[in-house]
C-alpha cells in the first residue's frame, strides 16, 4: 500500500546511561520530512537531508538529557504540502508497532500542514497514555540562526518528563518557538517568523524559558486507563468552502453536487454568520437532506461559532448545520474525516462532533 520505507536505526544515539537504565526514559524520533531534517550544503546553497547518525555532532546538547532516543525515518522525506490520508495511517502505524517499546514520540514535520498532520493523528489515537510531540523549524538544522535546535531539544525533553516514572504528558502536541500546544488547538498563522503557530481558543500547555513551567491544569485528562485503539478508517470526500462577499450560486452549487461527497467545513463570517439568501440556505438544506454533514466554524482567528445567536445564522441552526464552536479549520478536517470513517449513525452524528473527544473544542453549554 505504501511506496515509503522506513528504516529504524536502534540506539542511533544515548544520553546519560546509568545502572538504572530501565528507568530512563526512553523515545521514538520520527522525521517525516521538512525543514528541521534539512541541511545546507554552503557551497552549492542547496538543502539535502540532514544525516541522523549525525545528530549529537550537530546538536551535543541533547547528551545533557536524561533519556535515550532511537530514530526512525521515512526513506524519502515528505514535504508537508504532499502529507495525505496515507502518510498518516503510516504514521499512526509506526507508533502503533512502536507503542509499547517506547515512553514517548518526537515526529519531525514540515510546519505547513503540521497542524492538519497533528490534529488527525490525535482523533486517530484513541486512549493516549504517551506524549506525542510534534515539531519543525523555519530553518534548517545546520543554518547559524536556526531554529531547529532549541525545537528537537525541548521537544526531546517534554516527551521524556516523567511523573512517578510515567510519561508526564499522554496527548499530541505541538512544540514551537518556546511554546507547547495541544496539536488539535493549533493554526500556522507566519511563514516567515520563528513563532509560527499559535493556539487561539486555548493557552499552552508549556512555556520554555529559563525554566519549563507546565499548566498542569490544561492537560488533557483520561477518563479511564483504556488500551490505545488505532482508527485508521479516515474520509476523504470533503471540501472546505470558504464564504465570502459575493459568492455565486453557481460556486456553492457545484461544490456541494461533487459526486459522493461526505461533508464540508463551511467557514463562516464572525460567529458563524452566512448569506441570507434564499438559494444558499435552500442549496446547504438539499445538501443536508442527501446525507451531507456541514460543520459551521469561523473564518476569525480566534473566538467561536454561535448559532443562532444573530438572524444570519438562525437559518443555518434550523437545517441542521452542525456548529463547529471554537474548533480550528484544520481540527474540523481532522475531526470529520476520522467520525466518518467511524459510520456513526446519522441520527447521533451531530451530536457526536459537537462533543468534545480530544480536548480539540470547548464544551457547548
Amino acid at each position: 500500500m505504501y511506496f515509503y520505507l522506513v528504516n529504524l536505526q536502534h540506539k542511533l544515539f544515548q544520553t546519560q546511561i546509568t545502572d538504572k537504565m530501565a528507568k530512563t526514559p526512553h523515545l521514538l524520533l520520527i522525521y517525516t520530512g521538512g525543514t528541521i531534517g534539512m541541511v545546507k550544503d554552503f557551497k552549492t546553497g542547496v538543502l539535502k537531508p540532514f544525516n541522523f547518525d549525525k545528530l549529537i555532532k550537530h546538536i551535543p546538547e541533547i547528551n545533557h538529557l536524561d533519556c535515550t532516543v532511537d530514530s526512525f525515518s521515512f526513506d524519502t522525506p515528505i514535504d508537508s504540502s504532499d502529507m495525505n490520508q496515507e502518510e498518516w495511517i503510516l504514521l499512526v502505524e509506526i507508533i502503533e508497532k512502536n507503542y509499547d517499546k517506547y515512553d514517548g514520540f518526537v515526529v519531525l514535520h514540515g510546519s505547513d500542514t503540521m497542524s492538519y498532520t497533528a490534529s488527525a493523528i490525535s482523533f486517530m489515537l484513541e486512549n493516549l497514555g504517551k506524549p506525542v510531540i510534534f515539531t519543525g523549524s523555519q530553518l534548517p538544522i545546520g543554518d547559524l540562526r536556526t531554529d531547529a535546535k532549541e525545537n528537537l531539544i525541548t521537544s526531546i525533553e517534554i516527551a521524556s518528563t516523567q511523573k512517578n516514572e510515567k510519561p508526564l504528558i499522554t496527548e499530541v502536541c505541538l512544540y514551537f518557538e518556546y511554546k507547547l500546544y495541544r496539536a488539535n488547538r493549533t493554526t500556522k498563522i507566519n511563514a516567515e517568523h520563528f513563532e509560527a503557530f499559535t493556539s487561539p481558543n486555548y493557552p499552552p500547555l508549556a512555556v520554555s524559558g529559563v525554566h519549563l513551567k507546565f499548566n498542569y491544569h490544561l492537560f488533557f485528562k483520561k477518563e479511564n486507563a483504556a488500551p490505545l485503539k488505532v482508527r485508521k478508517n479516515l474520509e476523504n470526500n470533503i471540501v472546505i468552502l470558504k464564504i465570502f462577499p459575493g459568492i455565486t450560486k453557481e460556486i456553492v452549487q457545484n461544490i456541494l453536487r461533487i459526486q459522493d461527497l461526505k461533508g464540508v467545513v463551511l467557514e463562516t463570517y464572525g460567529s458563524g454568520n452566512a448569506p441570507t439568501k434564499k438559494w444558499f440556505v435552500n442549496l446547504l438544506k438539499d445538501a443536508v437532506k442527501k446525507g451531507v454533514y456541514i460543520v459551521n466554524v469561523t473564518q476569525c482567528v480566534a473566538g467561536s461559532v454561535i448559532m443562532g445567536q444573530y438572524e444570519t445564522s438562525v437559518e443555518l441552526e434550523k437545517i441542521g448545520i452542525i456548529s463547529g464552536n471554537d474548533i480550528t479549520t484544520e481540527s474540523a478536517l481532522a475531526k470529520l474525516m476520522y467520525l466518518l470513517g467511524e459510520n456513526i449513525p446519522k441520527n447521533e452524528f451531530k451530536k457526536v462532533f459537537e462533543s468534545q473527544l480530544r480536548g480539540e473544542m470547548s464544551e457547548l453549554t
